[in-house]
């Protein structure tokens, strides 16, 4: 992570040190709450006045309120404008409050983000490593969709869970790959792991390799979630990809020719989903050619296996120890591609 020299600057104008500021950078950044056992695990600082007199600053100045209890320490919530103004974060989510569940995946976070700090901070970071450095439209990156007040006028926000997204060095001698998280915090249902997976297949489908990292604080958590991954992006992801675009093209063919007298649920969802998968132009020239009979099958599957290598997909679990002076342990190798 790059911390911009003169926002640590401008923290420190506000009677912290260094580490502190440091700290507080990352804290408004990727969580907004926090605890002392934390700030101790950051700054390598033991129990007694280091930690206490950060607190006690953050409480007389304002600039943070305790909102609970955590792991045996207090939860403090960082909150000021004035300090997400030194960094010129002042409308960041972090600073208003939030329910439980919100809180506790924040310190998940918090716990993996300090483990290691090389991660895309900003909203804007991600959009333009995979728009400009990988070259990915932005229709196919994770978006939600805010009204306006204002009749007609939305927002487009990308990447809004704010999980940790990174490229780390691979194994075996592959080339560096980008990594995706998960946050389990314990509170949330099994179906919004599958959830968040079906919000980024669009992106995963245009990568030729990754790597998903699910992280939670207790090994129960990892129940099921591998075979769910498997089910919701690893078997869909590495089919034959011949197959999968001729049954496209005899369900659209079907559906152009007007030769549904009743619809098929199932190949009407399948042909929704498969416009947006392969929606490009060598696909509409194949499905051109196929459908005026000048392409066999046979020759259009050779083509087809041609363009596209099957992608390399990696699995992790990440366990955080509820003892802050521990770091994040990493519980499972990769799962092959």
């Amino acid at each position: 992570m790059n911390i911009p020299g003169v926002h640590i600057e401008r923290i420190r104008g506000l009677g912290y040190t260094e580490s502190e500021a440091r700290f507080l950078y990352i804290v408004a950044v990727f969580s907004g709450y926090f605890t002392l056992g934390q700030f101790r695990a950051f700054t390598g600082a033991s129990y007694g006045k280091r930690p206490t007199s950060f607190a006690e600053k953050l409480i007389e100045q304002g600039h943070a309120r305790i909102c609970g209890q955590a792991r045996r320490g207090s939860l403090f919530h960082l909150f000021s404008r004035t300090v997400y103004g030194q960094m010129e974060k002042d409308n960041l989510r972090n600073r208003k409050r939030h329910s439980l569940g919100f809180m506790r995946t924040r310190l998940v976070l918090l716990d993996f983000v300090l483990s290691n700090l090389a991660y895309f901070e900003t909203e804007q970071d991600k959009v333009n490593f995979f728009c400009q450095e990988l070259g990915i439209s932005k229709e196919y990156l994770p978006a939600t969709v805010y009204e306006s007040t204002a009749p007609d006028q939305k927002t487009i926000r990308y990447f809004v869970d704010k999980f940790p997204l990174f490229v780390a060095p691979s194994f075996s001698g592959l080339p560096p790959v980008v990594t995706f998280s998960y946050v389990d915090a314990g509170l949330a249902r099994p179906s919004a792991f599958a959830s968040h997976l079906a919000t980024y297949k669009p992106l995963f489908r245009e990568l030729s390799s990754f790597r998903l990292v699910y992280i939670a604080t207790q090994e129960a958590g990892f129940h099921g979630v591998r075979e769910r991954f498997q089910s919701i992006v690893r078997r869909p992801l590495q089919p034959d990809v011949s197959i999968e675009i001729l049954r496209y093209f005899r369900i659209r063919r079907k559906w152009d020719n007007h030769e549904y007298i009743i619809p098929v649920t199932e190949d009407l969802e399948f042909l929704r989903d498969a416009r947006e998968r392969f929606r490009n132009e060598n696909i509409e020239r194949l499905y051109e050619s196929w459908s005026r009979g000048e392409l066999a099958e046979t020759e259009l599957r050779a083509q087809i296996s041609d363009r596209k290598a099957e992608p390399t997909i990696f699995f992790d679990t990440c366990l955080v120890r509820g003892d802050r002076s521990v770091r994040p342990e990493m519980l499972a190798t990769v799962t092959g591609a």
